[in-house]
């Protein structure tokens, strides 16, 4: 279980109480794009999905979270730079408690930018993003501007 996870039974639990939760067509609740910011912004570890070369990639990154866009930091023509030549990108995060039977996800669609602007690359590096796949440098921040965000809550009744 993620660090956020923890708080998966009760967003779960909340789902399943009496109170007017919107639930989708499989029955699991809609969160709130205030919430969906509030889970991303207590987890640390995501995937971005993309297509390159003809396959659709999934790759994880750590990352932070830029206002209500997603930053992380990649290698000089790495697969993940490749995310900045397509159209869209996914970006997926998620937590569960399996004793619970409870879980989270939400996924942003969007595109993957550079980032350039000195006063953007200012403030991500003082974020204190630092990839966890350290062998080569990652010079280059790449932010996704999300274009929908969604999230679901699962609870077991």
């Amino acid at each position: 279980m993620t660090s956020t996870s923890a708080s998966a039974p009760g967003l779960a639990a909340s789902a399943s109480t009496k109170t007017a939760v919107t639930l989708d067509h499989a029955g699991g609740g809609v969160l709130p794009t205030s919430t969906c910011l509030w889970l991303l912004a207590g987890e640390q570890v995501g995937r971005v999905a993309f297509r390159s070369d003809g396959e659709i990639l999934v790759l994880p990154v750590n990352y932070v979270l830029d206002g209500e866009a997603i930053a992380f930091r990649t290698a000089t023509g790495s697969k993940l730079a490749a995310a900045l030549q397509e159209d869209a990108v996914g970006f997926e995060v998620d937590g569960h408690d399996a004793v619970a039977r409870t879980g989270w996800s939400v996924l942003i669609n969007g595109r993957a930018v550079a980032v350039r602007d000195p006063d953007g690359l200012a403030r991500l590096e003082a974020s204190g993003l630092r990839p966890w796949a350290d062998r080569i440098p990652h010079p280059h921040w790449v932010r996704i501007l999300p274009e929908s965000m969604t999230g679901r809550v699962v609870a077991h009744s």
